[in-house]
């Protein structure tokens, strides 16, 4: 955050916490974000007014995140949105929090929390239930997870105005790419929604939601990630349509992640390439009266992770040399800056305040990291023809040391407030196992797909209580009961075979190439110049042609 302040604002760690407990106070957390508009008017108004920044000062120790640098921070104390104020004890258990309070707001609020402070002290914090210690609920596997998922595409679904739910509205890419195979009308339904509401006419790219059922309301926030998932899923919106309704938003979206998002000599050239987090944009009507977009260039490992996910994607079912070469150009910037190649240690997020690269106090070892950074290799393997070895690497590290009894943990138990206790989201849990179950295709290696079972199973006894935004559960569950349709290519990556293989209108498929090499790192040899399509247990004879392969594949998947 720029904007100044009259708050005293401490850093989150260890320290700030020490104060707190040696005189006896509670702790002020602001979660806040660059791209936050709110958070920025919040700066402006409610922390620069001289009594409330006295009274915060005076009577807490306040504590100031940025909610992409520090993500588990964020999911442990998010109050529903950002801006964020949290009030903590000094063993960082939550006293209560608000979203963004104006001035008169916040002046009610700091007298309530100092009033419960002096009459129950530390006894008013609580542990989120998410973090008391309780492993989610085991189960079988069975069909009855998927459909349950696809009833709640119908049940949720909001006929009149599209999308899922009544209140504001959010892109949920990954619940549309669910939908793609199991709802396809809904799931291209809110994609037109998306298109033509929260898509930058101008400048390309996704806002990040609408505040109103009907679309209207919208945050003109352009997070990377954001931007990344839904450009994919339009991309897999046009695999499966062949629509250029679809193909040219993706297309719009591909030109902003690479034009305005893109760092690479946007922060003292070495520091680039990547792509930078966040950038806020306006609304058609207030764009005359903005100086200059406000952009924040720190390169996140997860989602330079995604984005290369998304053009890899994009270029594989267009031909599109651009999202090719600025895929190529992000995952090389990963390998130099934010991945550890013999370790598979992933870097949260690299320095945007010198030359000097990655940040000393950036985290490492975060699931939300290490799934898209497993993700995007697999698919840079399919398209590119290299990758599985780093996606092996970080899978490795990530099963080694986010494993615990039977599901994937945020990060490692250590740090200041509550980042000692275990936490597992069950979308960080969706998004690795579904990489490592196309790791396991791409690569033949079953101890990939049993730890992504293991950890589907781990929480398979909650299904009643799942909703449309971890959709993608049921499709992993699918995927682990039914198999991954794997299309091995026996080509170089780019032959007219191996483009056909990308196309195929599926996108959960893993396509393998170079095949037909006896180094392939493949779950099976085939012969040089054709492919060969399983899907389960059933494998098809080989394909010389793009229609024979088709054809192979209408014949060996169900």
């Amino acid at each position: 955050m720029t904007d100044a302040t009259r708050v005293e604002w401490r850093e989150w760690g260890r320290e700030a916490f020490a104060e707190a407990d040696e005189w006896d106070l509670p702790v002020l957390l602001s979660l806040s974000a660059t791209w936050c508009e709110g958070c920025h008017e919040m700066d402006a108004t409610t922390y620069a007014e001289p009594r409330v920044a006295a009274n915060v000062n005076e009577w807490f120790v306040p504590v100031r995140v940025d909610v992409d640098r520090r993500p588990r921070v964020r999911e442990r104390y998010n109050m529903g949105g950002f801006p964020t104020t949290a009030f903590l004890t000094p063993d960082g258990e939550l006293l209560t929090g608000a979203g963004y309070l104006g001035v008169d707001g916040m002046r009610q609020v700091l007298e309530s929390v100092q009033r419960m402070w002096d009459e129950e002290g530390r006894e008013a914090g609580r542990i989120p239930r998410a973090l008391n210690g309780d492993r989610p609920p085991a189960g079988e596997l069975s069909e009855a997870v998927e459909s349950h998922l696809a009833g709640q595409l119908e049940n949720k679904y909001d006929e009149e105005y599209a999308g899922w739910g009544t209140d504001a509205k959010f892109p949920l890419p990954r619940t549309v790419e669910f939908a793609l195979k199991r709802d396809r009308d809904r799931g291209l339904r809110t994609l037109d929604a998306v298109r033509d509401h929260l898509a930058d006419d101008v400048a390309g790219g996704f806002f990040r939601f609408a505040g109103t059922r009907d679309w209207s309301d919208v945050a003109y926030e352009k997070p990377a990630d954001t931007n990344a998932a839904v450009t994919r899923a339009f991309a897999n919106a046009y695999l499966y349509t062949g629509e250029e309704a679809y193909r040219e938003p993706a297309a719009a979206a591909v030109d902003f992640l690479t034009d305005d998002l893109w760092t690479g000599y946007g922060v003292g050239g070495s520091l680039g390439p990547g792509l930078g987090r966040a950038y806020y944009a306006a609304s058609a009507e207030d764009r005359a009266d903005l100086d200059s977009p406000r952009r924040d260039l720190t390169v996140l490992a997860g989602a330079n992770a995604l984005a290369a996910d998304a053009l890899l994607a994009f270029a594989a079912y267009t031909d599109d040399d651009r999202a090719r070469e600025y895929a190529e150009r992000t995952l090389d910037g990963l390998e130099r800056d934010l991945i550890d190649l013999d370790t598979g240690l992933v870097t949260h997020y690299r320095s945007t305040d010198g030359d000097d690269g990655t940040d000393d106090l950036a985290p490492s070892d975060l699931l939300e990291d290490v799934s898209r950074v497993v993700g995007a290799y697999v698919r840079a393997a399919g398209v590119l023809g290299e990758g599985a070895d780093v996606a092996r690497a970080v899978a490795d590290r990530a099963i080694e040391e986010l494993h615990v009894d039977g599901s994937f943990v945020d990060g490692a138990r250590s740090g200041a407030g509550l980042l000692d206790r275990p936490f597992r989201p069950l979308d960080g849990n969706v998004e690795l196992s579904s990489a490592l179950v196309d790791l396991a295709a791409l690569t033949g290696e079953d101890r990939y797909r049993a730890v992504a079972r293991e950890t589907a199973e781990s929480f398979a006894g909650a299904t009643d209580r799942l909703g449309v935004q971890v959709a993608g559960y049921g499709s992993l569950v699918g995927r682990l009961l039914r198999g991954t349709t794997v299309i091995a290519v026996g080509t170089e990556p780019g032959s007219d075979l191996h483009r056909a293989a990308w196309r195929v209108a599926d996108h959960e498929k893993v396509v393998v190439p170079n095949a037909h090499r006896e180094d392939a790192s493949a779950p099976r040899t085939v012969p040089e110049g054709s492919a060969v399509v399983t899907a389960g247990d059933a494998v098809s004879d080989p394909a010389t042609t793009p229609d024979e392969l088709m054809t192979r594949v209408a014949e060996t998947v169900e």
